[in-house]
């Protein structure tokens, strides 16, 4: 929904009767039945409106469609307005809630304030009284407008807790029994900020991170604001700006967690926590359910104070199942084949939280058999599979990938997993394994599969020794899902085609889909992410082109002479499924 027509222009307009009123005078509600919800609304000691859309005698939606153009007022939507961009100061303040209103932003010297009742004038005049400042008033929906009015107000009320003066919190974040000389030297050396207020808002946001899918979160300090971000479905999305002079009490605390040294803030380091976090049960269910839940843990020393990133690690072995993972049907195919190869190197590339190492679990956790001896160098192991030899490489100890790798060539493995190849020692004895009898899976950070052959070269891998092991590279990207609140729409022929359809594809058997935004998907259109796969075999043909040293470009076009599907090309099939949107495959792919 968006202003149209002559209520375009946002503008302040005095109602002349109350929201009731108007709607027993127009007959979208019966006299009596109005009585019934005045009373009711008495008695619970609410408003009008919240027994009207309560009660479903209507929607928000229709109440929304009816006052905007009763009182001639601006009709927004608000799954469609990003409320990310409104001033901090602005949108946390409780003034404005506690009169049902919501601060949309500034447009020039007026604010601009939607409102699902506009007869609501007293909340009105009361802000225009207290800031002297002029107000443009737009309709929301109800239902919508209590949701963000709630949410701010939750949060407002966790910050609080860390004002000074608050009391004490009590511990909800435990530490892990078995902890170095270094993390009980911590514990000893910061019992105040244990039981500090703190705690409760770092427990607080690291349990609504989980529970809203994150995969990342980011505490940022800058010179006049502390900021904290998400990373959901792949976008960061701003989550709160407590007190800039908690800054460092948040960092003590993870430190002290992630058993990392608190007293040096002039360096980076890396750590790691777990963390139990209450899982939903049932309304009637008084079981309190918790799990276990990995925090790979990274600080970095910037102008204004360490920023600190938190990788939320799902460590259950319960999702590795290809099918989920999106792969297309020949693609999947030609992957099940080669991993039952008896040696051979298979490679997965793609930029970081591109998705590649599910796949490499995915892989291994269909090779897990109890005839097979499998190993892993990793940094850390994020995915906990019973029955495999999983090792957390320690550059400080000497335990690099290359020492991990020379270890288990004397610990009879078949199959052997190495979480990143950095350099050419590690290049070499993994093609090495691969070239006496054990199949090797590991990863490496490039654009697609044909420039991994050529990274490969250039970190000074013979060729011949590429031709002979790498059996098939995967290159992927992870693209938003779209939520079930879709809805099909219409792109230009001619926008199709510059994205990389073919004219025989666009025979009008498909309809492409978009975002639309709903209460699921908080707005946002999409929920989840999908994977696109380029999936490139090692051909003879291919082979011949490595040992000639030939460029990714070459190797790229014997790829599609052999049918790769490029990553645009594998996420334009997506499109056509209604698995994601044009835009959403666009701005993940190159063509």
């Amino acid at each position: 929904m968006a202003p149209t027509g002559a209520r375009g222009c946002l503008h302040h307009l005095v109602p002349a009767m109350t929201l009731g009123l108007a709607l027993a005078q127009s007959r979208r509600i019966a006299p009596a039945l109005l009585a019934q919800l005045e009373q009711s609304a008495r008695d619970k000691k609410t408003q009008l409106i919240d027994e009207i859309v309560g009660s479903g005698t209507m929607t928000a939606h229709d109440v929304a469609l009816f006052a905007a153009d009763k009182y001639q007022l601006p009709l927004l939507d608000l799954t469609q307005y990003n409320l990310n961009k409104v001033p901090p100061a602005l949108a946390g303040n409780r003034e404005f809630h506690a009169h049902r209103l919501l601060p949309l932003g500034r447009r020039e010297n007026r604010l601009v304030v939607g409102i699902s009742d506009p007869s609501n004038q007293d909340g009105l005049d009361a802000i225009k009284q207290k800031y002297n400042v002029p107000i443009d008033t737009v309709v929301v929906e109800h239902d919508k407008l209590m949701k963000h009015v709630r949410s701010a107000g939750e949060a407002a009320g966790t910050l609080r807790d860390i004002a000074p003066g608050t009391p004490t919190a009590r511990k909800l974040i435990e530490y892990d029994p078995v902890a170095s000389a270094t993390a009980q030297r911590n514990r000893t050396a910061t019992s105040d900020i244990d039981d500090a207020p703190v705690v409760r808002f770092l427990q607080k946001l690291l349990t609504e991170a989980f529970h809203r899918g994150a995969s990342d979160l980011h505490f940022e300090p800058f010179e006049t604001f502390y900021r904290i971000r998400f990373r959901v479905d792949g976008v960061l999305q701003e989550v709160a700006r407590p007190p800039l002079d908690i800054r460092d009490k948040v960092a003590t605390r993870i430190k002290v967690l992630s058993r990392l040294d608190i007293s040096e803030k002039r360096v980076p380091q890396d750590g790691r926590m777990k963390l139990l976090i209450p899982l939903p049960q049932g309304k009637d269910s008084k079981e309190i359910v918790e799990k276990a839940v990995d925090f790979r843990v990274s600080t970095l020393p910037t102008l204004f104070g360490e920023k600190i990133v938190m990788r939320i690690l799902e460590s259950s072995s319960d999702k590795l199942d290809i099918d989920q993972l999106g792969y297309e049907p020949e693609q999947k195919a030609l992957l099940m084949e080669t991993i039952k190869r008896p040696y051979g190197m298979i490679l997965v590339t793609g930029p970081t939280g591109s998705g590649k190492t599910v796949s490499l679990y995915t892989f291994l956790n269909l090779l897990n058999q109890g005839d097979i001896n499998i190993s892993t160098a990793e940094d850390p192991a994020e995915i906990q599979l019973p029955g495999i030899n999983q090792v957390n490489v320690n550059d400080k100890a000497g335990l690099t990938f290359a020492a991990a790798l020379r270890s288990f060539l004397r610990q009879d493995p078949d199959i052997i997993m190495v979480g990143e190849i950095r350099d050419l020692e590690t290049a070499d004895i993994s093609i090495k394994a691969a070239q006496t009898g054990h199949l090797v899976l590991s990863t490496l950070h490039t654009n697609d599969a044909p420039t991994t052959l050529t990274r490969l070269m250039n970190m000074g891998v013979a060729a011949f020794n590429i031709a002979s092991s790498v059996l098939l590279i995967t290159a992927q990207r992870l693209a938003r899902r779209l939520c079930t609140c879709k809805r099909a729409g219409s792109i230009p022929h001619e926008a199709l085609l510059e994205a990389g359809f073919k004219e025989h594809q666009i025979d009008g058997s498909w309809q492409p889909y978009q975002p639309v935004g709903c209460e699921r998907c908080n707005g946002s259109g999409y929920k989840g992410r999908c994977g696109i796969y380029q999936v490139m075999p090692i051909t003879e043909a291919m082979q011949q082109i490595i040992l000639s040293h030939g460029t990714a470009l070459q190797i790229a076009e014997q790829a599609r002479r052999d049918g790769v599907l490029s990553l645009r090309e594998a996420g334009l099939l997506k499109v056509k499924q209604g698995v994601t949107s044009l835009e959403e495959v666009l701005a993940t792919t190159n063509t």
